[in-house]
């Protein structure tokens, strides 16, 4: 499913990332997410927001990978005020949530139709992530849940990542 993107603004990925790093993330965000270190939920949570703004760029829906990150959107979302204000500055709209089964959440398209898979998903915010990465910045995503001990953790396993990766590098090779 796609945006329309001719009536919006089109999202500057260099903005987003000077949103999200400008967000102040208030203790409200994560009353539910009791998980620790809060660092890296905090750092998988903005990279969650980072790859959103690629997904939303492209009109992609991609699939969330942490049960924690989730919880800590959900906590973000709640304060609305900021989390509108955030949305506005770093995608120029409203990015919305849109549950999908008990599990997982879906982001970056509206909600309707068809968004493929679970598994399609994540692997759409695998590509979104090599969009937004910083060079040598490592992506805390894929496995966060098992690093601070969500019980039933969710995530991407290192050989699909690796495998979408090296996909990338050879259709970035053919271009």
């Amino acid at each position: 499913m796609l945006f329309r993107t001719r009536e919006r603004r089109r999202i500057d990925l260099g903005e987003v990332d000077r949103a999200v790093a400008a967000l102040e993330l208030p203790e409200a965000v994560f009353k539910t997410c009791p998980w620790q270190p809060r660092e890296l939920v905090e750092t998988g949570l903005r990279q969650w927001l980072r790859c959103c703004g690629a997904a939303m760029r492209d009109g992609q829906v991609v699939g969330m990978p942490s049960h924690a990150v989730d919880e800590a959107w959900h906590g973000l979302i709640l304060c609305t005020q900021r989390y509108g204000a955030f949305c506005t500055a770093a995608y120029g709209r409203f990015l919305h949530h849109f549950p999908d089964g008990d599990d997982f959440v879906v982001s970056g398209a509206p909600s309707g139709g068809s968004n493929g898979s679970m598994t399609e998903q994540l692997g759409r915010t695998v590509v979104a992530w090599s969009l937004v990465a910083k060079p040598g910045e490592n992506c805390v995503l894929w496995d966060l849940d098992r690093r601070v001990g969500v019980d039933h953790p969710w995530g991407v396993d290192a050989r699909r990542v690796a495998a979408i990766e090296a996909e990338l590098g050879r259709s970035s090779a053919v271009d």
